[in-house]
């Protein structure tokens, strides 16, 4: 039990859980729940007794039980406490003070990252402005490798997202063009299919890998079908580069997705066998919400929850993650000032446990929320040095109708903050003709060779 006192007022939360849920700024989705603060004196005090919690009380309180939660396992059987030594007599309030301290670089972060449980994260989390959450994760950087090299300091990567209703070759290949002559591409060039099945599956990633080595282009594949799918596709011969599975934080959801622990550590298996690019060969999407969606959230509040999605994540070393965080719906996330700063908690949190966080800033079409809001969120976590973002036609996905970023937006947040491609994409845009001294995209782009590729 814990408990706080505010204007002579006594709180009292039950556990650990609890207060979490009543300290979580207003969420639409805790609401739907019925786990969030009755008002706003009740959020506050439920702050003021999170604040003043030993950070160690994470280790022996659980917000999901062991018994019952393979997550929970994952998490507190791999926690590193020597990493975890440094901050062990701090206070979620002390852990607070210490990540906006200046004598905390880039190195203390990185170490103490192991540390760290999904829990803590997202309860610092909930004790920081945004300025806060910006601040702190522009200082972790986390850099994963395939081909291209992505997460480095002023760089700024984008997943070419050429997506269609009805996986069309000529339509999907027509935006793998678009997007690479605004030097979008060099995350991933990864579709979502209309369809599940193993031919199209196969039929995608050998269309994408004859565009990337008929010109060269250091950048990787991925077919965004469920795991098993992969799976299949490898055992085939597929030429598959990124193994995708949308994860959770709790094992219910995971279910929900059809997948467990061992399935995901049989997909990295697969992708690791054919040996095209590294150790980093998964790819994960998350977002606020999921675990609430599949009837599996065990009274957690959904930002803790989504922080526990990137300790599943980080067991499997990803090349990149990514939270598709307005894209569940307002039930979740009411409006843009929610999604706004959800963007940018599951930003921080990810960096903070060492995940190579990239967001789909998004929204779908009945939220109260519009290309603005996500103007704002993209310049923000621009600023906090996010890994990568999402570029899709237009920024109106045909096939998921959704509200995404478009290859223009990245075009945008490039120049206006001086950011630049992955090294090695950016080194290929250069001998394409694309891109200036700066590493800007010229207007018009010149990269003709590639126009005969939809041909």
């Amino acid at each position: 039990m814990f408990a706080s006192t505010l204007n002579g007022e006594r709180y009292v939360f039950d556990d650990l859980k609890t207060l979490l849920a009543r300290a979580t700024p207003v969420r639409s989705g805790d609401e739907l729940a019925g786990i969030a603060a009755a008002s706003q004196s009740e959020r506050v005090a439920a702050r003021q007794a999170l604040a003043d919690l030993p950070l160690t009380v994470f280790l022996s309180e659980a917000v999901v039980p062991y018994e019952v939660d393979e997550v929970t396992r994952l998490i507190q059987d791999g926690h590193d406490a020597a990493a975890f030594a440094p901050i062990r007599h701090l206070t979620v309030g002390g852990l607070r003070d210490w990540l906006l301290s200046d004598e905390v670089g880039a190195e203390a972060l990185a170490a103490l990252g192991p540390g760290l449980t999904p829990e803590m994260v997202a309860a610092v989390c909930k004790l920081m402005r945004n300025q806060d959450l910006i601040a702190v994760a522009a200082r972790r950087r986390v850099v994963t490798a395939f081909r291209s090299t992505v997460g480095q300091s002023g760089r700024l990567a984008v997943r070419l997202q050429p997506n269609h209703p009805t996986d069309d070759p000529a339509g999907v290949a027509a935006s793998i063009l678009d997007g690479l002559m605004y030097g979008c591409g060099d995350a991933m060039i990864g579709v979502n299919p209309a369809g599940d099945s193993l031919a199209r599956t196969i039929s995608l990633l050998r269309l994408i890998d004859d565009a990337r080595e008929r010109y060269d282009i250091p950048t990787q594949s991925c077919v965004l079908t469920h795991v098993t799918t992969s799976i299949a596709a490898v055992e085939r011969g597929a030429p598959l580069d990124l193994v995708f599975q949308s994860i959770a934080g709790t094992e219910g959801a995971n279910r929900g997705f059809g997948v467990d622990l061992a399935l995901l550590a049989e997909g990295r298996a697969a992708a690791l066998s054919l040996a095209r690019g590294g150790g980093q060969v998964c790819y994960f999407e998350t977002g606020q919400g999921s675990a609430l969606s599949a009837g599996a959230h065990h009274g957690v509040d959904q930002q803790t929850l989504e922080a526990r999605a990137y300790g599943v994540a980080r067991a499997f070393d990803p090349f990149l993650v990514n939270t598709v965080v307005g894209f569940i719906g307002p039930e979740y996330l009411y409006d843009g000032k929610q999604i706004l700063r959800a963007g940018l908690e599951d930003h921080f949190c990810g960096k903070l446990l060492g995940v190579p966080m990239g967001v789909d800033v998004c929204y779908t079409n009945h939220a109260e929320a519009d290309q603005d809001d996500m103007d704002s969120l993209l310049t923000l976590l621009a600023v906090a040095g996010v890994n990568f973002i999402m570029g899709v036609p237009g920024a109106d996905d045909v096939m998921l109708n959704y509200q995404s970023t478009s290859f223009h937006d990245a075009l945008y947040v490039r120049r206006a903050l001086g950011l630049r491609a992955a090294p090695e994409f950016e080194a290929w845009l250069a001998g394409m003709g694309m891109i200036d001294a700066r590493g800007q995209v010229v207007a018009p782009p010149r990269g003709a060779a590639l126009l005969d590729y939809t041909a």
